[in-house]
């Protein structure tokens, strides 16, 4: 008897003890798996895009031609509220001085504080393989290079030397899904000797813009569809420029005439594809537009002589347009 119950003991014993064994083991399988390592704080931001036009402050870049444009950005998030970066941009474009390509170096920081977001940076407008049209002296001294001709055939000059620098402030405040406003400043210095300034003309300029946009609901439309308008107002204080395009009633450098430009336009988004469908105007009169862009293509009109322009030369660069853009934005991140 006492065997028999010392048998039964050992058994009830094994049994726990399986059971035990089981449950710990299902325990287990049943636990969660380790949490995913935390996203990277670094990303890269792709873009691309082709236009009918490549319009900047309301004066073509593209001789009123299509242009391309590709840009890489290399992001850091230092944490949800702030994030630096790099930047480089490259376009196609038309200038008087036969310049490759505009090429866009830039770099800054993104603080944010809930709906307002900020951006602070430095970007430089560089555009290499320039030539200078011009008296072989003014060439040299303030034009960046020898002479290619006394002038342009249409009798513009222009350095062969463009490139130049802005610093740079934004705020956009997101009221809502919906509605977003904001506005910038961007300043372009002259250095010594009266040289950079904007469009390496020696001639200071700063630009204030301010802008609006619109986002239908997301219900509106099928398939992932959306849809915005939106409008921008600018106004470009500018400078005088340096001896190199002075004329016969401002031997020192022309003055340039501070405009006003604006824009407006509506959008339709597909994943990563945007088409942008946009009217650009300027205020300044085709005389006023000549003396700014030196345009290879200005032809004469009478009515186009000034005291600022006396060739009469008159350029249609800074009228009103209409220009279809088709473009991509992405990041390396959603690419994996």
């Amino acid at each position: 008897m006492g065997l028999t119950m010392k048998r039964v003991a050992f058994l009830l014993l094994v049994a726990a003890g399986l059971v035990s064994t089981s449950a710990f083991a299902a325990d287990m399988a049943l636990k969660a798996p380790p949490p995913p390592p935390p996203p990277s704080p670094w990303d890269i931001a792709i873009t691309g895009g082709l236009m009918s036009d490549y319009i900047f402050r309301g004066i073509t870049q593209s001789n009123h031609q299509p242009s391309t444009e590709f840009g890489l950005e290399p992001r850091y998030n230092f944490s949800k509220d702030l994030q630096g970066y790099v930047g480089v941009s490259g376009e196609s474009i038309d200038f008087p001085n036969r310049a490759a390509a505009e090429v866009d170096f830039y770099s800054g920081i993104r603080p944010t504080f809930d709906k307002l977001a900020l951006d602070f940076g430095v970007w430089y407008y560089f555009y290499p393989d320039g030539q200078c049209f011009n008296t072989a002296a003014l060439c040299d001294s303030l034009g960046g290079g020898s002479s290619v001709a006394p002038a342009l055939p249409n009798g513009n000059v222009i350095k062969e030397n463009m490139s130049f620098l802005e610093f740079y402030g934004k705020a956009t405040y997101t009221v809502n899904d919906n509605f977003n406003f904001g506005g910038s400043i961007w300043g372009s210095p002259v250095f010594g000797n009266g040289l950079a300034g904007v469009m390496n003309s020696g001639a200071y300029g700063i630009y204030y813009t301010g802008n609006v946009t619109l986002t239908a609901p997301s219900t509106w439309f099928p398939n992932g569809i959306g849809a915005y308008a939106s409008a921008d107002l600018g106004y470009w204080q500018l400078g005088t420029s340096d001896a190199f395009y002075a004329v016969p009633a401002f031997l020192a450098g022309v003055p340039y005439t501070s405009y006003w430009n604006w824009d407006a336009g509506i959008g339709f988004t597909w994943k990563i594809f945007t088409l942008d469908l946009r009217y650009y105007q300027s205020s300044l009169t085709k005389a006023e537009c000549n003396v700014f862009t030196s345009d290879q293509t200005a032809s004469f009109s009478p009515s186009a002589v000034t005291s600022q322009n006396p060739t009469g030369l008159a350029s249609s660069w800074c009228g009103a347009v209409f220009v279809a853009k088709l473009s991509i934005a992405t990041a390396l991140s959603a690419l994996k």
